[in-house]
């Protein structure tokens, strides 16, 4: 019996697969489960409107994440610090500070968990930060720390 999955199955297959098992098999475990659907017409049909809806929501996430990272290409961002002697800073700028300063400056939400600094930001300056905006798109960010 051909089965649609529904979600992933251990050495069967994938969500979104078409695959082949016993009867009994699918009767008992895929559908009492409800871990799959048979594969007749109509729900081969509403598959394939599931594929290409979600190939359209991703094309169209991609091209979002594309067009941010332009937008923040010709931005900065400004981070104030307190200074100790030599103009070195008392600790360094985090991602968290660096996000705060984004939303409020900029108005943008962007996850502190999708920045990531190469070196620690320890002294006053101008750095570019690294933004993961989707699994294709890295935009950059110019972060201005100034003394408080």
């Amino acid at each position: 019996m051909k089965v649609i999955l529904l979600q992933d199955v251990k050495s069967l297959g994938k969500k979104g697969e078409i695959v082949n098992v016993s009867d009994a098999y699918a009767r008992n475990v895929i559908f009492a489960k409800k871990l799959g659907l048979e594969a007749t017409g109509k729900n081969l049909n509403d598959l394939k409107l599931q594929n290409k809806h979600a190939e359209k929501v991703a094309e169209e996430q991609l091209e979002a994440a594309q067009e941010l990272a332009k937008d923040l290409e010709d931005k900065f961002v400004e981070v104030k610090m307190k200074a100790g002697e030599g103009g070195r800073t008392f600790g360094s700028v985090s991602t968290k500070e660096i996000s705060a300063a984004v939303k409020e400056q900029l108005g943008l939400d962007i996850d502190k968990k999708k920045m990531s600094l190469n070196i620690p930001i320890k002294s006053f300056g101008t750095f570019d930060v690294a933004i993961k905006l989707h699994a294709k798109v890295t935009g950059s960010l110019r972060v201005k720390v100034t003394e408080a």
